[in-house]
């Protein structure tokens, strides 16, 4: 890593000498390049060059420890020597955050996709009960929603539904959400008042552009038919809803929220990129086809990653073995950032540590450098 760390420093006094250049000056394509690019290594390398001062102060620190007689300048250059290991740790760690690999995907909108699980009826009511926990939640963050799709249970839940959520960030703090979600509770239609264990899983796709998928409008099979829902004077009269077939990968999607055919349609390829996207990642990274899987599973009560007890008012994520006990306040949306807060810091302390900046490797870097 710092044989990383001194060829960005190259790479930054190489801008500058491009930019200084009087050929390149007249270009002002190119210079906007260039200042771009310098200012996105600038911080680092700043850090980097502070970190090495410090480590020359240090080495000379303890050279002038090894060398001094009084015993009260002896304590002087302890003293410095401790504040400037601190000091070098501080540096440390601020290059280490820079260097961790970023999700290039945090910043995008997200599709998600509950769908009941185990547990029947109940496990319907459950997957609607998370499906407005995430709006609510979106809402007090200043996130948009759009529902794309949804097959209820006629009970008051959903068997499916998958909506959309639009703001900056959104899957940056949502991805820590897919998996398997388990509820413990009386269900409303238990007669005999015992407890039942359902669940729901939870699936989050960052949205793709057009650009990013190539999808043959030959390979697509689209059918406008009538939207369901309720009768009477309300029920639609025209073929809005549309389904759409993918025929190399076997998705289809079908959208039927909006009250135009052409709304129906970009949602419903919305969704559809974003399937094809997550399966070409699949196909191309066995660790992302593992993820993949694990995100989602089967349903099974025994792949929970969080489990939801109304009888106790607990909430208890077992990736991270913490537990809530405001369940009411955390369903509002209220509590949800807790968890997302702890998971976010755990996935930046694994990333953290695989960045090694370990002494071997600076003493190799600064003798191939002489």
């Amino acid at each position: 890593m710092w044989e990383k760390l001194a060829a960005v420093e190259e790479r930054y006094n190489e801008l500058e000498s491009l930019m200084a250049d009087p050929a390149v000056a007249a270009d002002y394509t190119r210079v906007a390049e260039y200042a771009q690019e310098r200012s996105e290594i600038e911080l680092l390398v700043t850090t980097y060059r502070e970190l090495e001062r410090v480590e020359q102060e240090l080495a000379d620190a303890q050279t002038m420890r090894e060398d001094e007689s009084s015993s009260e300048m002896r304590e002087l250059v302890e003293e410095e020597i401790s504040d400037l290991r601190a000091r070098r740790e501080k540096l440390t760690e601020g290059i280490r955050s820079m260097l961790m690999p970023t999700d290039p995907r945090d910043k995008r909108n997200v599709i998600m996709e509950i769908r009941a699980g185990a547990g029947g009826n109940e496990a319907g009511i459950f997957a609607a009960d998370l499906y407005r926990l995430y709006t609510r939640y979106a809402e007090k963050r200043g996130w948009k929603t759009d529902l794309l799709s949804s097959h209820d249970t006629g009970v008051g839940g959903f068997k499916e539904v998958i909506f959309q959520v639009r703001g900056r960030g959104a899957f940056s703090r949502l991805k820590y959400e897919s998996g398997v979600h388990r509820v413990q509770r009386v269900p409303v239609t238990e007669s005999q008042g015992r407890i039942h264990t359902s669940t729901a899983t939870v699936a989050v796709m960052p949205e793709v552009d057009d650009v990013e998928v190539q999808i043959d409008p030959k390979d697509l099979d689209i059918v406008a038919t009538m939207a369901a829902g309720p009768g009477g004077q309300h029920m639609q009269k025209n073929a809005t809803a549309i389904r759409i077939t993918h025929a190399p990968s076997g998705i289809v999607v079908f959208c039927q929220n909006e009250r135009s055919q052409t709304q129906n349609k970009l949602q419903a390829m919305a969704v559809l990129r974003a399937r094809v996207h997550e399966m070409e990642q699949r196909k191309q990274n066995a660790e992302i086809e593992a993820a993949r899987r694990s995100q989602v599973g089967s349903g099974d009560r025994s792949e929970k990653i969080r489990t939801y007890n109304y009888p106790q008012s607990r909430v208890t994520d077992h990736r991270i073995g913490r537990s809530m006990y405001d369940l009411s306040a955390y369903m509002q949306g209220d509590a949800l950032d807790e968890f997302i807060d702890d998971l976010a810091a755990r996935d930046e302390a694994e990333r953290m540590a695989a960045v090694d900046l370990g002494g071997d490797a600076r003493k190799a870097a600064r003798s191939s450098s002489r």
